[in-house]
């Protein structure tokens, strides 16, 4: 009898019209999967092996298999939603219980932690006090929205052209108020220990000697005895060229400026002039640098490709906050399905591999995005028509069969 053949296909068919409908469903879901019917045809069992003329009872769905290839990548406005391009998952905790996910739609929670829709707190690598990630067992990720403190300044690189051409300045005595007692002027900052900006003015004045420059310093204005550069406080730093325009002075020196205010006086720091050149050309400066800043309030955080979580601060500065980590498996079909577009590790699809991205098969992450379900809408409608026409063609099947049966039973 063709019943038990058509009931089972018209099950099939309905459970095959059942997984086209959810992913139908899910389209626009973000990070979701879609999945597919995997159906196999069924024979009764005989305790003398199967006849050559054995006819099948039918079919059953195998399994359910979910499609996990990569969807496409859209743009947000979030700078903390993050798409993974890749085999990754993210890794979520939540009292205790993990999950993964390809959902990368993220915020702050009111303590800082960093989570889902779900609010899962990602898990990921923490910092050390000096900003540098630890990779050790993943933690739940808390961005610290506390200010930086400031770092006083240790080195100070300076480089400038002095004109080789420049005649001595007309006043004898150097006077930083007095213009007509030095050739050129610039200045820069330098830090202290609590993150007070004070002004370095270097003064250029052109000695009788060839090729020897007197380098004069100030502080905030304050009188050049406040200022060592080198060669004790409200002495010239002495700059001596050779006939190519190098350098021959030693550097780097000791520098030190005596201040007020509260803070360490007095500041002591490196100070670099080997980049100074005397050229037949005006005075131009060609390099500044010093590794000091003030103190910072958090601005903004942007998200690497390698999950690394960067801070930006009100004072120009930048640190690592933490680090998102991926997990992969071995088989992710054999991953426990657990809604809310979520998944587990079972023992189908072995234990996660834990890893960071742009590392392995992990992939890449790429912030201020999301990733697409993967689902093709028009190849699901086209696959529903044609489980619609598997179940009305079943449905014939089993009509069909009461016909014939009909027209027995009217035998007379």
């Amino acid at each position: 009898m063709a019943f038990q053949q058509g009931l089972s296909g018209l099950n099939s068919a309905s459970k095959n019209l059942d997984v086209i409908s959810n992913n139908v469903a899910n389209a626009s879901t973000v990070g979701f999967k879609g999945s597919r019917a995997m159906f196999a045809d069924v024979f009764a069992n005989s305790l003398n092996g199967a006849g050559a003329s054995q006819v099948g009872i039918g079919s059953k769905v195998a399994a359910v298999s979910q499609e996990f290839g990569q969807g496409n990548v859209t743009s947000t406005n979030n700078p903390l939603d993050v798409a993974v391009n890749g085999n990754g998952f993210f890794r979520v905790s939540k009292d205790g219980t993990i999950s993964f996910t390809r959902n990368g739609q993220f915020h702050l929670d009111p303590d800082g932690y960093l989570v889902n829709t779900e609010n899962q707190r990602v898990t990921g690598y923490g910092t050390d006090r000096s900003a540098n990630i630890i990779a050790t067992a993943p933690i739940d990720i808390k961005l610290q929205a506390a200010d930086i403190p400031p770092l006083a300044t240790s080195v100070f690189r300076f480089g400038a052209n002095l004109d080789a051409d420049a005649s001595q300045p007309t006043a004898a005595t150097f006077n930083s108020a007095d213009p007509t007692s030095y050739n050129n002027t610039t200045s820069g900052s330098v830090y202290d220990t609590l993150g007070n900006a004070h002004v370095l003015s270097y003064y250029f004045v052109k000695a009788p000697a060839s090729g020897q420059w007197n380098v004069y310093g100030s502080v905030n204005g304050t009188p050049i005895s406040n200022v060592d550069l080198g060669a004790g406080a409200g002495n010239p730093l002495v700059l001596n060229f050779d006939s190519t325009g190098s350098l021959t002075t030693p550097m780097p020196t000791t520098a030190s400026l005596t201040i007020t205010g509260g803070a360490t006086s007095p500041i002591n720091f490196s100070l670099d002039m080997s980049a100074m050149t005397q050229f037949g050309s005006p005075f131009s400066v060609n390099s500044l640098f010093q590794d000091g800043y003030s103190s910072g309030r958090l601005a903004g955080v942007n998200i690497g490709s390698d999950g690394t979580i960067k801070g930006r601060y009100t004072n120009g500065q930048s640190q690592n906050l933490a680090q998102i980590v991926l997990a992969q498996f071995a088989n992710p079909n054999g991953l426990k399905s657990l809604g809310q577009n979520q998944w587990a590790d079972s023992p189908d699809s072995g234990l996660p591999v834990i890893g960071t991205p742009n590392s392995g098969s992990l992939g890449v992450l790429q912030s201020s995005a999301v990733e697409d379900s993967n689902v093709d809408l028009t190849a699901e409608l086209v696959a529903m028509i044609t489980a619609q026409r598997f179940y009305q063609a079943n449905a014939q099947s089993i009509k069909t069969q009461d016909d014939v049966m009909q027209t027995l039973v009217n035998l007379r």
